[in-house]
């Protein structure tokens, strides 16, 4: 389908909420009829909706990492993870007791949440396998290349094969709740059948979301080098998707041509998730970005002061993480991501 200027496409969809902005008719399609934005959660107390956002189907729940805040009690930067059952009348919460150092970005495994942790001055971060259950126990499963401590993990995927593909940029670092970074800013594939870990992508300023395509032939990684991580921005630094083709050689993955997929017009595209059509969509300034599998921006999901991460739940549920806020959008009941 032909791409529609804005405006033109606004005309034509003027019955529907604000916070659904038209750019391409394909965009009716993923919203359906009767689209819907509301919040489900608040708290005002801390920044407890920041990353993660990893569905749980089984238990219609929804685990979710805070933004790095000074615990009042305690007086020590932290994150804490809470659980909110998304879909009970009404919506709760709890903060789980967590031993994950510094939880970031999340994805359903093996009946639970693989964490990416950034770990602490003391502690080392890595992949942790945690309970979706109480008490939430958690093990380490990698936490070094080689023994040089990973910088601070980001973000985390779980291929087809059982493979994680993972980000790993310096943040922690310049928000000072790590030593001295021992590596680049990368991307790694780490094998938990044969504990073989790698660099698989190379040349990013800031590593952030990574996400497969349905057929994972593609994989799409966002450069968030734009944010500093020390609270500066430096607006000639990358806030881009790039697009990789996934090449197997000798039996093993490899990433090429590389090319940008989208760079959104507000803020940066932290994390991303593909649905089963293959768009994409990415957590950005004003809210969630879509773009079609050949890069063409689609719609966009408004949220004031936008997000850095969400997760797709049943019948067409999208849930989006708003620091102090959670909003359930309602989207086309087809429409369902790749992650479980």
């Amino acid at each position: 389908m032909a791409s529609l200027t804005h405006s033109a496409v606004s005309a034509n969809a003027t019955h529907l909420p604000s916070a659904f902005s038209i750019y391409n008719n394909d965009f009716l399609n993923i919203i359906g009829s009767a689209p819907k934005l509301e919040v489900i959660l608040e708290n005002n107390d801390y920044p407890f909706a920041h990353e993660a956002s990893v569905y749980i189907p089984t238990s219609e729940s929804l685990f979710v990492s805070s933004n790095l805040y000074t615990d009042p009690v305690t007086k020590e930067k932290t994150i804490k993870v809470t659980k909110v059952s998304v879909n009970a009348p009404p919506v709760t919460s709890e903060i789980i007791n967590s031993t994950i150092p510094m939880p970031n970005g999340g994805v359903n495994h093996d009946g639970g949440i693989l964490w990416a942790a950034q770990g602490t001055m003391n502690e080392t971060g890595g992949l942790f396998q945690m309970s979706a259950e109480a008490p939430y126990k958690s093990e380490l499963v990698t936490g070094n290349f080689y023994g040089r401590q990973f910088n601070s993990i980001n973000d985390v995927v779980v291929a087809n094969d059982g493979s994680f593909w993972f980000t790993d940029p310096i943040y922690a670092y310049k928000q000072g709740i790590r030593p001295k970074p021992q590596l680049p800013n990368q991307v790694y594939r780490y094998d938990p059948s044969t504990k073989d870990v790698r660099v698989i992508a190379d040349g990013f300023g800031r590593p952030n979301g990574i996400s497969f395509s349905p057929d994972e032939k593609t994989v799409y990684i966002s450069d968030t080098a734009e944010t500093n991580g020390d609270g500066s921005k430096d607006l000639t630094q990358p806030a881009t998707i790039y697009a990789f083709d996934v090449t197997t050689v000798h039996g093993q993955p490899f990433l090429t041509n590389r090319r940008v997929f989208a760079m959104p017009g507000d803020g940066i595209p932290d994390g991303i998730k593909v649905d089963q059509d293959g768009n994409v969509y990415a957590g950005c300034g004003d809210g969630v970005n879509v773009w079609s599998v050949g890069g063409v921006l689609l719609g966009k999901i408004l949220v004031k002061d936008g997000t850095s991460n969400f997760s797709f739940g049943r019948n067409g549920q999208m849930f989006i993480l708003n620091e102090n806020k959670i909003y359930r959008a309602q989207l086309n009941r087809k429409v369902h991501g790749t992650l479980f």
